[in-house]
């Protein structure tokens, strides 16, 4: 009994330092943790095109071939998108049904006359850290399966971040493909292989569009300097 006793003291000194140990731990994780906050825009449908070149981005005056959009592709790739950030892990994604319940409340033609100015506000509104604007300037569905098609499917679109606490531009990424072939396109092994090596659909050929896209953004520290 007497050994227990003494004992006791050098246990519950050890308990209170692994506690603390544990508390310490958690705060710096806690403080770790803290990811900046992103908003995500439903993508545009840009139409408006320059006659001698193409359907041109109102942001950063990309130029795109013009095509087909077909109703409501823009909000598959909105969730699209979305979720890709999430998996990503590295921003604090504000859920869409949010986005779009304060979109709602503004008028559109205001971010049609300035994409830019508008966005940028929406953002700061939101009290968010960075906002994403994406445009979409082709969604063609394939004509066939995936082992055959009498028309592939094609793909335009681009994606810019912005950093709202002085509005710069920090991100740009953009893409622009028609599915081809491999025979026509030996130097493109590399990308036919991450399409699977089959003929994709137009959401397929988008989420692989992204991916490439993704694989290029910078880690959010780097979009914060």
């Amino acid at each position: 009994m007497k050994l227990m006793l003494k004992c006791w003291p050098m246990r519950f000194s050890l308990l209170l330092l692994l506690i603390f140990g544990f508390f310490l731990s958690w705060r710096s994780e806690g403080k770790a943790e803290k990811k900046p906050a992103l908003a995500i825009l439903p993508f545009f449908v840009e139409r408006v095109e320059d006659p001698g070149r193409g359907v041109v981005c109102p942001i950063c005056k990309g130029v795109y071939r013009r095509g087909e959009i077909l109703p409501g592709s823009q909000n598959s790739l909105t969730r699209l998108l979305d979720q890709k950030f999430e998996a990503m892990g590295k921003f604090t994604v504000l859920p869409i049904e949010k986005v779009e319940e304060v979109l709602s409340q503004r008028e559109k033609r205001h971010f049609e006359e300035s994409p830019i100015s508008s966005s940028i506000q929406f953002g700061r509104d939101l009290g968010m850290d960075f906002i994403l604007v994406g445009f979409l300037f082709r969604f063609e569905e394939r004509i066939g399966s995936s082992i055959g098609v009498e028309k592939p499917a094609s793909v335009g679109c681009d994606l810019h971040i912005f950093r709202l606490r002085d509005g710069k531009m920090v991100w740009l990424g953009k893409f622009d493909e028609t599915q081809r072939p491999l025979s026509e396109n030996l130097l493109k092994i590399r990308s036919f292989i991450r399409r699977k090596a089959q003929w994709l659909t137009a959401e397929e050929l988008a989420s692989v569009g992204m991916d490439e896209m993704l694989r290029r953004l910078p880690d959010p520290k780097e979009l914060e300097q």
